[in-house]
């Protein structure tokens, strides 16, 4: 099946609208209220690391070391916030919000292992091919090398990308089944989907210019610490909107290229 991306932007757009209560509730609980408490907490670093880059580093480190708690805290709770706002947009059994938490809950162990055997696999493969070239002592070599790791990296993102529905829709919990499997269901539409996801990038970009740009005049206006506050509420609202968003498309993109589930096909006859 050839992915069409007109056609998953407008059910993802469809599914939005059409489950927009219920998504709200979700994206405020597991993405603004996490993003906002991380920007409030993190205060002033980054006006502080511009304004004395030289201890930059030093600050960075002492602001995970003092915080590592809670970006552990917010990238769990991302996690199963991801996997139930799938199970809500595109699980057949239609479940209520609490049972699509669950599934969010059940899943996130194998979302870690996938994310896990994702990072050595990709480790390994982009390892030997750099180790080589820089063994080599030429920096031509080494120069095409990174190149060809980049490019490996992203094609190998875009391959995996539907890991999350694999887990939340499809209820696959092995990780290596859940990689291979979304690898299988990208088949042969690996450079639409890049593009697709490229084109999401890009205006996620242009947002976030004009939020920051919006941030800047809002500093200027009201100070440095009514600003703090404004750019995490903002953050927080620009990460939530974007998440809904990506986790629809997401969502459309396998229900395209996975074909109807079984249990739907099923009621259809009955």
């Amino acid at each position: 099946m050839k992915f069409d991306m007109s056609e998953a932007w407008r059910e993802a757009m469809a599914m939005i609208t059409a489950n927009r209560e219920v998504l709200l509730v979700v994206a405020g609980i597991f993405f603004l209220l996490p993003s906002l408490a991380l920007g409030l907490s993190m205060g002033g670093i980054e006006e502080s690391m511009l304004t004395d880059p030289e201890t930059a580093q030093a600050q960075l480190y002492e602001l995970y070391a003092g915080w590592w708690w809670l970006f552990i805290a917010v990238l769990l709770a991302e996690i199963v916030g991801y996997l139930a706002l799938l199970a809500l947009l595109r699980d057949s059994s239609r479940p209520t919000v609490g049972e699509a938490l669950k599934t969010g809950v059940v899943g996130l162990l194998p979302a870690i292992g996938s994310y896990i055997v994702l990072v050595l696999g990709l480790s390994l493969i982009i390892g030997l091919l750099v180790g080589g070239a820089v063994a080599s002592g030429s920096v031509a070599v080494a120069a095409i090398a990174w190149i060809l790791a980049f490019v490996v990296f992203v094609y190998v993102l875009v391959k995996v990308s539907l890991a999350g529905p694999v887990i939340a829709i499809d209820k696959v919990f092995n990780p290596v089944t859940v990689l291979t499997r979304s690898w299988r269901l990208t088949k042969g539409n690996s450079f639409r989907l890049f593009l697709f996801y490229l084109l999401l990038i890009v205006v996620y970009i242009v947002v976030a210019a004009v939020l920051g740009a919006v941030i800047g005049a809002l500093t200027l206006a009201l100070g440095p610490s009514a600003a703090l506050t404004a750019n995490g509420i903002l953050s927080g609202l620009l990460s939530a909107v974007i998440t809904v968003v990506f986790v629809a498309v997401i969502a459309a993109v396998h229900r395209q290229l996975s074909g109807p589930s079984a249990a739907a096909v099923s009621r259809t006859f009955e």
